[in-house]
């Protein structure tokens, strides 16, 4: 059963990035792996007219994957507008993966320029998905004006560190009407199949797979991990309780008067 983004459907649950691989080839190769439907690339890193320069986009199959262009290394509003205008007018689409970061320690997104450049690029005619810290408010305000989906962080980006706002991201997900697309920090499979059992609707993956000692065999693991993740959210935990429960019944069994 797939799921939907703005009009568009996918199977895929996982998303993965296109940066930080040690070559093309690799890229290639942890893509096809994953099983993913969108890529996301930085449009910063697509250069389609400087000779000598190799794009990107030659190594990715744009009939078979869909391309989410995305705003990184922007860090104001107006750098932000620039380069997702710049996206549309290079005929990759109207998506648009929303990152305003000024802050180049932690890289934590600006949640006031996020709404603020969110607002104007709606209002242009893009389908944006915003990168956000975990906050239910703003992921409740962006939805509002109108954004395709919301995507908070399970910790700080490229870190590893796995899910540290599990908290904030259920309540993110309780609330939410778009899709739920967690994304950054995450370093191994078992983070993705945690966010996804608590019924979060995507993960995206980039450095945990690009930087791993085998991408390809780690691209293939966090596939394993988001599809085991949702679907055990598709059948339903058992409650927690305070006490013991027996597997087998204790009663009319042999030697038990």
């Amino acid at each position: 059963m797939g799921i939907k983004i703005a009009d568009k459907e996918f199977s895929s649950r996982l998303m993965i990035g296109s940066g930080k691989y040690s070559s093309y080839e690799i890229m290639e190769q942890a893509l096809k792996a994953s099983s993913a439907d969108i890529i996301t690339v930085a449009i910063r890193r697509v250069d389609m007219k400087a000779p000598g320069h190799e794009n990107i986009l030659e190594h990715i199959d744009t009939s078979k994957y869909w391309i989410l262009p995305n705003t990184a290394g922007c860090a104001t509003v107006d750098e932000a507008l620039r380069v997702a205008r710049l996206s549309r007018a290079m005929g990759i689409n109207n998506w648009i993966k929303l990152e305003v970061i000024p802050d180049p320690k932690y890289l934590m997104p600006d949640p006031i320029a996020t709404l603020e450049a969110a607002k104007i690029l709606i209002d242009e005619g893009f389908v944006v998905l915003p990168y956000i810290n975990p906050d239910p408010v703003l992921a409740k305000r962006l939805e509002e004006i109108g954004c395709a989906t919301v995507m908070p962080l399970a910790s700080p980006i490229g870190t590893g560190q796995g899910v540290k706002t599990l908290e904030n991201i259920k309540i993110i997900i309780e609330q939410a009407q778009v899709p739920v697309v967690v994304d950054a920090g995450l370093g191994v499979p078992s983070e993705a199949s945690l966010v996804m059992e608590q019924g979060a609707d995507f993960c995206l993956v980039n450095t945990a797979i690009a930087q791993a000692q085998d991408p390809v065999k780690m691209a293939e693991a966090f596939k394993l991990g988001v599809q085991a993740g949702r679907t055990a959210y598709e059948a339903g935990r058992i409650p927690v309780k305070a006490f013991a429960s027996a597997s087998s019944p204790l009663v009319n069994i042999v030697g038990k008067n």
